[in-house]
């Protein structure tokens, strides 16, 4: 089911779909989903997260690979005939902003993420034709490490400017349905495969055993939300950016987006408030909102003088980092990053939570997985000039760690000497730079 011979000739659609749809960019495709078989919903199967939380109907992937090729039949079946009923998305509610607010999260149960992950793949290969380079989330061949590249390139290519930090209110709940399905006409009528993604869109959200429908939104957590989300913002963002506002302004510009995280950046400030007016009333014409509170305009020049750099007014936060300008060992002003305080806070507070509930764990059997959520922070944080924040989350680990094992009775707690003697035989993972960046051509104000 997973061999390679598979996955290379459901490849080989996908060429055929994406080659089909670069040939004839405004081309509307109205057969897709007879592409669409077991094959491909095998290779959809293999392609969905299985260990993430259960749907309304409990079934996890025990249940389902007990019976793994009739529940693929009886999906491919439901999809191609109409008879596919969405049972409605679970949602729970996560912390976002440092515990300040909650973030909805939609979950699925394990067969709607598969026929999700299906029609995903048959429709990843037209818009990616269309998709621009602005756009990295949830795209194939793209990474947050990306958006953050292009940011620090761009910004230090035009020598600093004025940044339009970003924030749309409430993007998943509030997507206009009329005007996602007329944007998704443009370029896909396929009768089966548009069905499928009005049914999940009307599925409805089960909280607290009660099921509602709300008439607008897409549920974050669903495998097709985050390309709806982008065919969505590709046209109320990216494409009125590049076509419509980039060529009336005086000097250069360029927009970075990540999901419904963007920044936009402007060499001159009259630019950079000109389009900061507008916004409201491009984003309002779609059923958005912008967020006016957390919306901003940040002058990100390097800092004319120290009390400029201590206030530290002259950066943004952008995908968990906080970005700013520091001098490099030549003296030059360089854009650098540091993980941000809401993101190190929120980490923290995970892990401290973690050691909490599993401090009755063996030594042994906790450091393993401290160490992978550690391993896991590096891999996200580890950029350079931000070894001095990797250094001080794993210190902060340990301090939380000593705490809750200090903790596991009535005794008296563990002492810092013999916590450190426990460290070493049961280390933490050191932390380490995991992604690096060669440095472009710097202006120097």
């Amino acid at each position: 089911m997973t061999g390679t011979t598979s996955s290379e000739s459901i490849s080989t659609k996908r060429g055929e779909i994406a080659a089909l749809a670069g040939i004839e960019p405004k081309r509307v495709l109205t057969t897709l989903a007879h592409r669409i078989d077991i094959e491909w919903m095998r290779e959809a199967y293999r392609r969905t997260r299985k260990d993430g939380a259960v749907g309304v109907d409990a079934v996890d992937r025990k249940v389902f690979e007990a019976s793994l090729d009739d529940n693929l039949t009886g999906l491919l079946d439901g999809l191609k005939s109409g008879r596919y009923r969405a049972p409605p998305v679970r949602r729970v509610h996560i912390e976002k902003d440092g515990g300040k607010s909650t973030r909805p999260i939609g979950i699925p149960t394990l067969g709607d993420k598969v026929l999700q992950r299906a029609v995903v793949m048959a429709l990843e290969p037209v818009y990616e034709q269309d998709f621009l380079d602005c756009s990295h989330g949830f795209r194939p061949g793209r990474s947050a490490h990306d958006a953050l590249e292009r940011l620090r390139q761009g910004t230090m290519n035009i020598g600093g400017g004025w940044i339009i930090d970003l924030d749309i209110k409430g993007f998943f709940d509030n997507v206009d349905r009329t005007w996602l399905g007329a944007m998704l006409d443009g370029r896909v009528r396929d009768g089966v495969i548009r069905r499928a993604i009005g049914k999940w869109l009307n599925a409805g959200v089960m909280e607290d055993g009660a099921v509602s429908r709300p008439e607008k939104g897409t549920p974050q957590g669903g495998v097709a939300s985050p390309l709806l989300a982008n065919i969505y913002l590709h046209e109320v963002l990216d494409t009125w950016f590049e076509e419509d506002v980039r060529p009336r302004l005086r000097r250069d510009a360029f927009m970075v987006r990540y999901a419904d995280d963007a920044v936009l950046c402007f060499a001159d400030e009259d630019d950079a408030r000109r389009v900061m007016a507008v916004l409201p009333k491009r984003l309002e014409r779609f059923g958005l909102e912008l967020n006016r509170q957390k919306t901003r305009l940040v002058t990100f020049m390097p800092p004319e003088s120290d009390e400029d750099r201590r206030r530290g007014d002259r950066a943004f936060d952008f995908l968990g980092f906080t970005h700013f300008w520091r001098r490099s060992r030549n003296g030059r002003w360089i854009v650098s990053k540091k993980t941000s305080k809401v993101r190190f806070g929120r980490s923290l507070k995970s892990v401290s939570e973690w050691c909490r509930v599993h401090r009755h764990w063996s030594i042994a059997d906790q450091q393993k997985m401290l160490n992978r959520k550690l391993v896991g922070h590096y891999a996200y944080f580890g950029v350079i000039g931000n070894s001095l924040a990797l250094s001080r989350f794993r210190y902060e680990v340990g301090r939380r760690w000593h705490y809750w094992l200090s903790r596991r009775s009535n005794r008296s707690g563990i002492t810092w000497d013999r916590f450190a003697r426990l460290l070493v035989r049961y280390p933490l993972a050191p932390s380490r730079v995991s992604h690096s960046w060669s440095a472009p051509p710097v202006a120097n104000p």
